[in-house]
């Protein structure tokens, strides 16, 4: 059994008084200790997504359908209480924006110390005993220092190791790193994708990676869901979907990236136009107007079907092949 799977999920939010379909009938599952990476551009329902399994879609966002099931338990369907005591403990976040979710009014090692508190319930020599060593463990200098530092005070690189350390209070079965490295530089990117990596083998932990750079997924995920406009486009094993692409969307995506194999003369391709607006009208492939492939039958209704084991896609383009 997944240590995760997602079920037809379906996520609308209201604007105006009308509900607009944001994540529509996703389908994937997360193995134990494996990484998962969710790739597509923004704007695709990745971070909604992750925010719906962990039940932080606010007053605005809900689940109008399907399942997130948990160790066989449907997280959808737990009260807040009950949810509670597996976010942190069972599950644990890392979100996009480190800067908005750190207090900026309070110090580094009273965030820490509010975490441990709360989750293991540690007197206060014992908290700040283990703050200290889970900054150390993300690779922080000077922990103690640190402790005694606001967010404004650290780098950006500095602010997600804390965010890191504060997920893993409990070393949690599953973590979902939602743009770990957006805004930093690629150093500093680097050195955070191979602390990821390390913790998942010290801590034997899954990860739910969620990135725009392609590249990353590359680095570290053992399968790829890609997403666009609220929808799985396409879910494979990395080396396949490297390899064989079978969606323009993917195939797009990876022209977009150069490769330490290219030609000194190649050329970055683009995707023009952007992820469509209220795409829940939107009845065949959501890709359509901005891929140069598209025919008339693109426009009709697409599934979703594996079309070779473990590789599944929504696109014409392999039943064609098949057909040939």
């Amino acid at each position: 059994m997944p240590l995760l799977q997602v079920k037809d999920l379906e996520v609308v939010f209201e604007k105006e008084h009308k509900e607009f379909v944001c994540v529509d009938k996703v389908n994937f599952h997360v193995n134990e200790g494996e990484i998962l990476c969710i790739v597509g551009e923004s704007g695709c329902g990745k971070s909604v997504t992750a925010l719906s399994i962990m039940g932080l879609l606010g007053q605005q966002g809900r689940v109008r359908s399907g399942e997130v099931l948990f160790e066989g338990k449907d997280l959808l369907q737990q009260k807040e209480k009950e949810l509670d005591q597996v976010r942190g403990n069972e599950i644990a976040m890392v979100f996009q924006d480190v800067m908005n979710c750190l207090n900026p009014c309070f110090t580094i090692g009273n965030q820490m110390a509010e975490s441990i508190r709360i989750h293991l319930g540690y007197d206060k020599k014992k908290t700040k005993e283990h703050a200290i060593e889970l900054l150390e463990r993300v690779g922080l200098p000077d922990a103690k220092s640190i402790m005694k530092k606001y967010p404004h005070m650290l780098s950006g690189g500095m602010r997600q190791r804390v965010m890191i350390a504060m997920a893993l209070v409990c070393r949690p079965k599953l973590l979902i790193a939602d743009e770990p490295t957006t805004a930093l530089d690629v150093t500093i990117q680097l050195q955070i994708m191979k602390l990821l990596l390390e913790l998942r083998e010290e801590f034997q932990m899954s990860i739910l990676l969620i990135t725009h750079d392609i590249g990353v997924v590359a680095e570290v995920a053992d399968r790829v869901v890609v997403m666009y406009a609220g929808q799985c486009v396409e879910e494979a094993e990395v080396h396949s979907l490297f390899e064989n692409p079978a969606h323009h969307y993917t195939e797009a995506l990876l022209q977009s990236v150069p490769t330490i194999y290219d030609d000194y003369e190649r050329e970055l391709e683009s995707i023009p136009g952007a992820v469509p607006e209220n795409y829940q009208d939107l009845e065949g492939c959501r890709f359509a107007d901005r891929c140069r492939f598209a025919t008339k039958e693109c426009y009709e209704r697409q599934e979703y079907y594996e079309f070779e084991p473990k590789h599944w896609v929504r696109c014409r383009k392999e039943l064609l092949n098949h057909a040939k």
